[in-house]
């Protein structure tokens, strides 16, 4: 189940970067489960993850892989139906022993390769598997491989997930393009579960880390369909430097500002598709909060309403029982908040002010916005000027099931 129809995008060719996905039977549904990025000589790569202290061996190994003494990054590998995450020091082994084996199949070193892997936690990964088809995946790599690889990094998901955008600066056209998988286990607190946005701008790697780090912060860390942060969240932004633009090595130059609009879209649109496909979803959430005396207050409020049970499954039912929401508005943490202040609104409808239900309100009013696929809950703290959203989903009997049976 997920929420609208949304079809992958005809996504276009983002010089220097190629891409290829293979099955290798790790999932055993006959649906292909290792996808190969090769990056053009020359491209910086920058990339947040997980902050989860139980993070899967490959989290580990592209940090290492991504450190200033590292060489440059020419190749991604990524695995689903199996995390390698909690699995020790045999796991540690495995993933490097996957770059190990694309460093030989391409003629680099293993340091210029990150591991990926998303699916089961605490399982070894089915080594026997994997690197015998990481020879065939390399021999298909091709520049319009994007559909085939957001289908390679799926699990759960009922559907590849992609975005695209192009803008032109001085007659050359500037693109980026991303893929994201990510279905439940959704609550980063970094990025995503997996991402992967490549743009042909040339970024110094000072600024690509800045504008990743800023573009997951709005987009990724902004998402919740259960409340759990995977140990495999990963989000990478690359820039290939396949333009003849000149070197971006300032936030206040022009082209950065069109590039971080064009790149934080992105971000946002594929963030979007991970909530509208959480698993067992048949809505699509909105939360904004305004009026706040801090962002963090803002944000603060916002989780607690988006990750609250109740409200949740009031969703899922399509049940106006807006006193869920002001319950998880006040045990948001806060300080000395005038609930008397605090205005609510569904939809379009004003809900709560001056404490209680709004003297306009009508049950059936809440109804009819409940009664939609696509939700917006306001919320006006009126303490300060700061504002920020979240975005979700309802709790369904499906997502129960789903999760249930995940490993059977």
């Amino acid at each position: 189940m997920a929420v609208g129809n949304v079809p992958f995008p005809d996504m276009p060719v983002v010089p220097g970067v190629k891409l290829a996905a293979v099955d290798a039977g790790i999932k055993d549904n006959g649906r292909n489960d290792v996808v190969l990025f090769e990056l053009v000589e020359g491209a910086r790569v920058a990339g947040v993850f997980t902050q989860n202290a139980f993070c899967a061996a490959p989290v580990t190994v592209c940090k290492q892989n991504l450190s200033d003494e590292a060489p440059a990054i020419r190749y991604l590998l990524v695995n689903s139906g199996n995390a390698n995450a909690c699995t020790g020091e045999q796991g540690m082994a495995d993933a490097l022993a996957t770059c190990v084996e694309v460093a030989r199949v391409a003629g680099v070193k293993p340091e210029q390769v990150l591991p990926f892997s998303t699916g089961v936690i605490g399982e070894l990964l089915p080594m026997p598997k994997i690197l015998p088809v990481i020879d065939s995946a390399y021999k298909l790599l091709a520049s319009d491989g994007w559909a085939d690889a957001g289908q390679g990094i799926m699990t759960t998901d009922t559907r590849a997930k992609g975005a695209c955008s192009q803008f032109e600066y001085e007659g050359q056209s500037v693109v980026v393009a991303g893929i994201s998988k990510g279905s439940g286990m959704i609550e980063p607190n970094m990025a995503t579960m997996l991402g992967y946005i490549a743009t042909n701008a040339n970024i110094a790697q000072s600024i690509l880390e800045q504008l990743s780090k800023q573009a997951a912060n709005e987009s990724f860390n902004r998402i919740t369909v259960d409340g759990d942060t995977s140990t495999n969240d990963s989000c990478i932004l690359i820039a290939t430097g396949q333009t003849s633009l000149p070197e971006i090595e300032s936030i206040d130059s022009p082209l950065y500002q069109q590039l971080s609009a064009a790149v934080i879209d992105i971000h946002r649109q594929l963030a979007k598709a991970i909530v509208t496909d959480g698993e067992g979803a048949t809505k699509f959430v909105t939360i904004e909060v305004t009026g706040g005396g801090t962002e963090q207050e803002c944000i603060d409020v916002a989780y607690s309403v988006a990750r609250s049970p109740l409200v949740k499954t009031a969703l899922f039912a399509s049940d106006p029982n807006w006193g869920r929401i002001v319950a998880a508005i006040g045990y948001a943490g806060v300080a000395e908040l005038d609930a008397n202040k605090v205005t609510v609104h569904l939809g379009d409808v004003l809900i709560v002010e001056n404490g209680g239900c709004a003297a306009s309100y009508t049950e059936e009013q809440g109804q009819a916005v409940m009664d939609e696929e696509n939700i917006s809950i306001h919320i006006d703290l009126s303490r300060g000027d700061f504002s920020d959203r979240v975005w979700t989903t309802d709790l369904s009997h499906e997502y129960v099931t789903i999760n249930a049976e995940y490993r059977s």
